[in-house]
């Protein structure tokens, strides 16, 4: 959610680093509880407590705005895999596998609402926005393919289990829980536990 709006006149003066990061924030969780298509401009200038014509200093157009909040929430998830995979590298098949899930989850529900907001705009966002994103988008799903791979060349993936097949299975249960999981009545670890337990017995040799 939002969080308060700053002072309105501190914002309209400043024209920096702060209000292009409110901005940012402020959109990022309407395009998520709303929609990209159903949020305007108009009312994400209001929630930040700036004039509308005041946005357009930061960001010359909302396909600008939504592209910014989906590279932001791509780099959260590069970052997370990149730590999960440092963390881990020298650690059994399974430990590692089930720190890459907490990693993925942890960016979906721990870091705002950047990761989750591409998560459910991505398909839907305007075509020139999905082709300045794919790139890294793509970069980040090769990561989980050589991830699996690997899994698969060390005897834990049934060799008849196409990679492709159990990264998109993967993720959609890690990315569908933005529309349903609540922190609040489910502890993350638990939740992620869940996920590695099911895709481990299911794909396992």
């Amino acid at each position: 959610m939002a969080s308060p709006s700053p002072n309105p006149d501190r914002l309209e003066a400043s024209g920096g680093p702060e209000g292009r990061q409110r901005i940012l924030d402020v959109a990022a969780s309407l395009f998520l509880e709303r929609g990209y298509k159903a949020t305007s401009l108009r009312e994400i200038a209001s929630a930040v407590g700036m004039k509308a014509g005041s946005l357009y200093y930061h960001f010359a157009s909302k396909e600008v705005l939504l592209q910014a909040i989906l590279q932001r929430g791509m780099d959260v998830m590069v970052e997370a895999f990149g730590e999960a995979e440092a963390a881990t590298r020298d650690a059994d098949p399974r430990t590692r596998f089930a720190a890459h899930v907490r990693a993925h989850l942890a960016a979906l529900f721990e870091y705002g609402p950047y990761t989750a907001a591409h998560v459910t705009t991505f398909r839907t966002a305007p075509p020139s926005v999905c082709e300045a994103i794919v790139r890294e988008r793509d970069a980040y799903e090769a990561m989980w393919t050589e991830l699996l791979r690997e899994l698969r060349d060390d005897g834990v993936l049934a060799d008849d289990i196409p990679i492709g097949l159990a990264r998109l299975t993967l993720f959609g249960s890690m990315n569908s829980s933005v529309d349903w999981f609540d922190r609040e009545r489910g502890e993350l670890d638990f939740f992620a536990e869940t996920i590695t337990r099911q895709f481990w017995t299911g794909f396992s040799a």
